[in-house]
């Protein structure tokens, strides 16, 4: 089942990225635990990169409906971090 998911990365001073994108429920317990690096996305000489975590995962809405539409008129924002994954950069 595809999900509305909010993802916000604490980075402390250097910020958070965050994301607003839908995934399907096992695309996201899968990644938990993975590497994501999203490079310099914060600034020159950033290179944020981390383990995903499910304190960084929010779910907004299951309502498919809504889901539909957010898909539809392509409401996605920021970073979705199953783009940015470690293993996929090999």
């Amino acid at each position: 089942m595809k999900k509305l998911y909010r993802y916000t990365m604490d980075c402390r001073r250097q910020g958070r990225v965050v994301g607003l994108f839908v995934a399907d429920d096992s695309e996201v317990k899968e990644a938990m635990g993975k590497e994501v690096y999203f490079g310099e996305i914060l600034g020159k000489h950033s290179d944020v990169s981390g383990t995903l975590s499910e304190d960084e995962f929010k779910v907004l809405t299951d309502d498919q409906d809504f889901i539909d539409k957010f898909l539809k008129f392509e409401c996605h924002s920021g970073y979705n971090p199953l783009h940015y994954l470690s293993e996929d950069r090999e």
